[in-house]
Order: structure tokens, then C-alpha cells, then sequence
């Protein structure tokens, strides 16, 4: 996968890792996420809160969405804000934070792929965490979806949050940035 990784995050910074297909990129953030166990070294959050590890304080958001395509677009975001617990905030405001307060009645089957990208990045608004790991984040975000994500992303960078995110493309804000190459 990837070796000789070193590299750090502060409050209120965003890491883009860039590097080719098959790099490593996701299997770090999973890395990150607890979803997969390092074979060596260490992870460490420093600052966070002492009784809860790093899965704890982050947020996952896959390259998939993860949402059950039967519930509606309501019950999905209250499933997760129930699941991950904690300081959670209202599901309509956040739905209609990211554009999709319309649609909360529609099962999650018909929403557009984009539509659906909206809705895991509700999920970021419902319960709030200090860390967000961001696979390919934009994906399937039209331009305005886009534009509305910068503005979450600000919102909580502004909050003291991190944003660590693999990308192919450009996030639309400032990031330091941690290439990973493919090992042979």
C-alpha cells in the first residue's frame, strides 16, 4: 500500500492527498477512519478529546454514498445522526443547508447521484465531529453543489475543524497538499 507516510493536520487546515488511482489515497483515509489496522506506526489526534479515539471525532465520507435507497431522503440523515450519536442538529435544516430541503419525503432511490452526494455531506451537518475524512468529495457535484460545498467547508474550518480529502480534482479552497506515489 504506502510506506514512510509522515505528515500532520492542524485546526483549521484542509490536507488534499493527491496521487494516482491505486496510490493508496482511500486506503489511508480508511486508514485514519479505524476501517482498516495500520500494519506499523502510529496515528495520533492531538488536542481532541482525550476519551475518544480518532474514529470517534472524524467522519468517514466514502467515494459511495452510504444510504439505504428505500428509506427516504429524512429517515436516512435521522438514521445517522442517531447511529453516530453525540451533539446532534436537526435534519431538515441540514438537508436544506445543502439544497435538498424540497426533497426530504422522496425515498433516496430517486435522487440524482449528485443529489445523493448532497445527502452524505448532510450527514457531515447532523453531527458534528472536528475531523472530516473526505473521499473524492466532489464527485458527481455540479457546479453550484460545489460552490455550496466550499461554503460547509469554510464553515467548519472556521469552527476549528480538519479536512483531510483525497482528490483528483481541485477542492475549491486552500489546502496543503500530501502526494502519494504507487510503490512498486
Amino acid at each position: 500500500m504506502f510506506s514512510g507516510l509522515d505528515f500532520q493536520a492542524a485546526s483549521g487546515e484542509v490536507l488534499a492527498v493527491i496521487g494516482p488511482n491505486g496510490s493508496g489515497k482511500t486506503s489511508l483515509l480508511r486508514l485514519l477512519a479505524g476501517l482498516l489496522a495500520p500494519a506499523g506506526g502510529s496515528v495520533e489526534l492531538e488536542g481532541g478529546d482525550a476519551e475518544l479515539t480518532l474514529p470517534e471525532q472524524a467522519h468517514y465520507l466514502g467515494h459511495r454514498d452510504a444510504l439505504k435507497p428505500a428509506l427516504s431522503v429524512h429517515e436516512n440523515l435521522s438514521f445517522w445522526r442517531d447511529f453516530l450519536g453525540g451533539k446532534a442538529g436537526d435534519a431538515v435544516q441540514c438537508l436544506t443547508a445543502v439544497g435538498l430541503g424540497h426533497a426530504t419525503h422522496l425515498p433516496a432511490a430517486y435522487l440524482s447521484a449528485g443529489q445523493r452526494r448532497r445527502l452524505s455531506i448532510a450527514r457531515l451537518l447532523v453531527v458534528r465531529r472536528p475531523v472530516w475524512l473526505l473521499d473524492e468529495p466532489t464527485s458527481a457535484l455540479d457546479t453550484a453543489g460545489q460552490e455550496l460545498f466550499v461554503g460547509v467547508m469554510r464553515e467548519h474550518l472556521g469552527g476549528g475543524g480538519i479536512i483531510i480529502a483525497a482528490t483528483h480534482t481541485p477542492l475549491g479552497i486552500e489546502a496543503r497538499e500530501l502526494r502519494m506515489g504507487l510503490t512498486p
